[in-house]
């Protein structure tokens, strides 16, 4: 293992299309969604174990969050959990992991991850993960790794790239786009040079820091004028008067989009990004009439092609649904056609004007 190869897995989203399994307080990364015994961060923090060393991985979470990441990764060192004091999007994220690691290491390459996707292979993803820190070592470049698609998902942002590479498997980048209407999606597909924007990204923290100097000189100087703070016990208060100022604002568009120097990796791991309840669907074992279910005490009957999710202690019975979505907690039960899963976050919008944050 390379000491100079580091992580930050982001940790800090509410997962507000998994509601109602997923709540403000206990969002979908530190839960078991696909009923495999572990987490989501588990799975990922356990999958850069095996190529990272381990006291090179740090988790960016929120404040409210500092306390489930210590329970469920016990193996990680307390002083490798960030804490954001408010939710300010993926760019001060990497800004705040990237300036602190300058200060420690200034010959770091770093990983940025999502804490809630899956991946199915971990030595595909392994190798090419490595493949971008080579890459992003010996190339002042901005590293990213797309998702060879399968379908026209309207759920993912897409990167295309130029015809040629750069390096065997690795293209410069030419466009970004946000998630697509269907026709767009299927134009993407059928082109073959649209990647799925996976959120994975490879650089050095001199590149990146570089980046933000040139094309988000704000945020570059809110940073670079507490550096001195950081990795001392001063970081807390350096970090509390940064991110008030922070634009919140996502790393594709504050950096990846306007630099010149980004690239792209056509990959194929067994993602997911398991974004909404269909993807989960996706993922889990279905029954002989497509039923997946996640939960030991779920009787299903005359029913097909359902997302069933509820506790192992509560008995569940499911008769005549055709493509539902059925997610049932202690205090909430959630019934919906699985085409209308893209609207459950106004579900949510409707509940807390309605009822207020006591269900969220």
């Amino acid at each position: 293992m390379n000491k100079h190869h580091y992580v930050a897995i982001m940790a800090g989203g509410i997962g507000s299309r998994f509601w109602p399994s997923s709540r403000t307080g206990f969002p979908k990364q530190f839960l078991d969604i696909l009923n495999s015994g572990q987490s989501l961060i588990q799975w990922t923090f356990d999958r850069f174990a095996a190529f990272i060393p381990v006291e090179n991985i740090y988790i960016v979470t929120s404040e409210e969050y500092i306390d489930i990441t210590q329970k469920q990764l016990p193996q990680i060192n307390p002083e490798n959990i960030l804490a954001e004091p408010s939710r300010k999007n993926t760019a001060p994220c990497v800004a705040y992991i990237s300036f602190k690691l300058l200060q420690k290491d200034p010959e770091a390459s770093l990983i940025v991850a999502p804490s809630d996707h899956m991946v199915l292979d971990n030595e595909a993803f392994r190798k090419i993960t490595m493949q971008a820190l080579d890459f992003a070592g010996h190339i002042k470049s901005l590293v990213t790794l797309g998702i060879k698609p399968t379908h026209p998902n309207t759920g993912y942002g897409y990167i295309q790239h130029e015809p040629l590479a750069v390096a065997e498997g690795i293209y410069k980048v030419k466009t970004f786009t946000e998630k697509p209407n269907l026709e767009l999606a299927k134009t993407f597909l059928a082109s073959g040079d649209f990647l799925w924007n996976a959120g994975i990204f490879v650089w050095k923290v001199k590149t990146v820091v570089k980046a933000f100097e040139n094309h988000q000189p704000e945020m570059f100087e809110l940073f670079d004028g507490e550096k001195e703070n950081f990795n001392t016990p001063r970081e807390k208060e350096a970090i509390n008067r940064i991110y008030p100022l922070c634009t919140n604002v996502s790393i594709d568009f504050a950096i990846l989009e306007k630099a010149e120097n980004v690239y792209v990796i056509p990959s194929s791991f067994g993602w997911s990004d398991l974004g909404t309840w269909n993807s989960a669907y996706d993922n889990l074992e279905k029954d002989y009439l497509g039923n997946a279910v996640a939960g030991e005490n779920v009787v299903v009957i005359d029913a097909t092609k359902c997302m069933v999710s509820a506790p192992n202690e509560k008995l569940v019975v499911l008769q005549g649904m055709d493509d539902f979505i059925v997610v049932d907690t202690k205090d909430v039960l959630l019934i919906c056609k699985k085409e209308k899963e893209q609207q459950i976050k106004e579900y949510v919008a409707e509940v807390k004007r309605s009822k207020g944050d006591r269900y969220l």
